[in-house]
């Protein structure tokens, strides 16, 4: 018997996948201005006129329409997740978990420079050690899935299926750690870490991580976040302090995109995790937890997504640079699909991350459309004129239309792979200001001036102390202004 499982999600804001088609004369019209594009470019356009209608569920709500359906939408039509048969569970599919991958890759590495090992612990916890937790942990009041019976037979104890607990590590920690010489102990399982030490100095622990969440977010998924220090009634069940970082999505509300936890003794006391100090002394130990989740995917989606679907920083990208060969003429393919394999050979040997989709089932316009929505970050185009004269079409995620595409760029190999690191690296630089300009925005001030006439008439040199919190978006704010209407 199970009750709901709480998972951390990067399927929903609120609401269901939306699952509808995209009428045929619409998408054929797309697919038809695209390859008459490339045909005035100087790519041969496909032979055949082709509609998509009933090839591809999965339209995409504007995102001005309605955020929340254009989210799931996209999550759909992306291909990065859909929900598990059971309530409260999800399948995350091939790129979306390439895109969890990247994530990972990196901060493993970080993780391993700040002294942290990999190790794992069992999805199956008893019951008890929820009880314990809950004796101890005010405010403590999980969802959790229960298992009560194994092998055809009514189990003596219920188990609860709990991927990251405190409990189960805390429960082994009781067992590996007796001396100061046993300490600091640190270990990551998936994404949550530990960090167990024999004195009460973990607060700079606990920030530490914080940083390398920063970091991250700001160099690799282009998300200018906020780090700060949770309130008392947000702080994590079990812990002192709660330190955070917020991001704000497209639709102005924050996100809670990682976390780092000063444990104090408190999981200790409940799991009589002690050791021996220096002198001789009995002592609980300290901890702190930190944790990122796939919600971090969900952030990007909603941080640089627009209604062609998903766009990915380069530097988290499984694919960087889609290439997609073109030709009219059967004696054309030989030359165009020889070319193409030439530049992704160069490319590879770069170290860029790149793809062909040499498919003849699919028109160019359908695998443009496809891999827009993908947010593949560079498209490649190859076609007959383009082998004649040893260049390619290069066009940009993050800027839509003519003024993204670039003709002509040799392929050179020298010259070819500058450009697209070039180019890469100008898209993830672009991704990360644009996110920068909305969050800094002055809309909410004007927003609070159309609808009430009042405007800000000074920041008090004078500031009070604590958090401080937009009453607009909810969003962690850094000075108090003052609102008033004027004579």
């Amino acid at each position: 018997m199970a009750s709901l499982l709480r998972l951390p999600s990067l399927l929903s804001p609120s609401k269901p996948l939306l699952r509808r088609r995209l009428p045929a004369a619409r998408l054929a019209a797309s697919a038809a201005s695209r390859g008459q594009a490339s045909a005035t470019a100087g790519a041969a356009a496909p032979a055949a006129a082709e509609t998509r209608g009933g090839d591809r569920e999965g339209q995409v709500t504007p995102r001005s329409v309605d955020f929340n359906a254009w989210y799931t939408d996209v999550i759909a039509a992306a291909e990065l997740a859909d929900y598990g048969p059971v309530r409260g569970t999800m399948v995350i599919r091939p790129y979306g978990y390439a895109i969890w991958e990247a994530i990972q890759d990196y901060l493993n590495v970080k993780f391993k420079e700040t002294g942290h090992s990999n190790m794992y612990f069992p999805q199956f916890i008893p019951y008890s050690f929820i009880e314990k937790e809950a004796s101890h942990v005010e405010g403590f009041s999980p969802e959790l899935a229960l298992v009560t019976i194994g092998g055809g037979k009514e189990l003596e104890e219920k188990l609860v299926v709990r991927p990251t607990s405190e409990t189960i590590v805390n429960h082994m920690f009781t067992k590996w750690i007796q001396s100061y010489r046993d300490l600091p102990l640190m270990i990551n399982q998936g994404k949550i870490l530990m960090y167990i030490i024999c004195s009460n100095f973990i607060a700079l622990q606990a920030m530490q991580m914080i940083d390398v969440y920063t970091k991250f977010a700001y160099e690799q998924a282009a998300i200018p976040v906020i780090p700060g220090r949770k309130s008392k009634v947000e702080t994590f069940a079990g812990a002192n302090r709660t330190y955070t970082i917020e991001a704000m999505m497209g639709d102005k509300k924050a996100l809670q995109a990682g976390t780092s936890h000063n444990l104090g003794q408190n999981f200790s006391r409940a799991f009589g995790t002690q050791f021996m100090d220096e002198n001789g002394q009995i002592e609980h130990v300290w901890q702190t937890s930190w944790a990122i989740s796939t919600r971090f995917v969900g952030g990007i989606i909603m941080t640089h997504g627009d209604d062609a679907g998903l766009m990915l920083p380069p530097r988290i990208a499984p694919i960087q640079v889609i290439i997609v060969p073109i030709w009219k003429k059967g004696d054309e393919k030989a030359a165009v699909l020889e070319a193409v394999d030439s530049v992704q050979k160069i490319l590879k040997e770069a170290g860029i991350r790149v793809k062909v989709d040499d498919s003849e089932l699919r028109t160019p316009g359908w695998k443009f459309n496809h891999y827009e929505m993908k947010g593949i970050p560079v498209r490649i185009e190859i076609g007959p004129r383009d082998v004649t004269n040893k260049s390619v079409v290069v066009s940009r995620r993050d800027v839509p239309g003519k003024q993204g595409k670039e003709f002509g760029v040799s392929m050179e190999p020298t010259i070819l792979v500058n450009h697209i690191k070039g180019r890469l690296e100008d898209i993830q630089a672009s991704l990360l200001q644009k996110a920068i300009t909305f969050r800094d925005s002055d809309a909410d001030e004007l927003k609070v001036k159309e609808e009430t006439s009042a405007t800000i008439r000074c920041y008090p040199f004078e500031q009070p102390e604590g958090t401080k919190k937009c009453f607009m978006t909810g969003n962690p704010a850094e000075e108090v202004a003052i609102f008033a209407k004027s004579y």
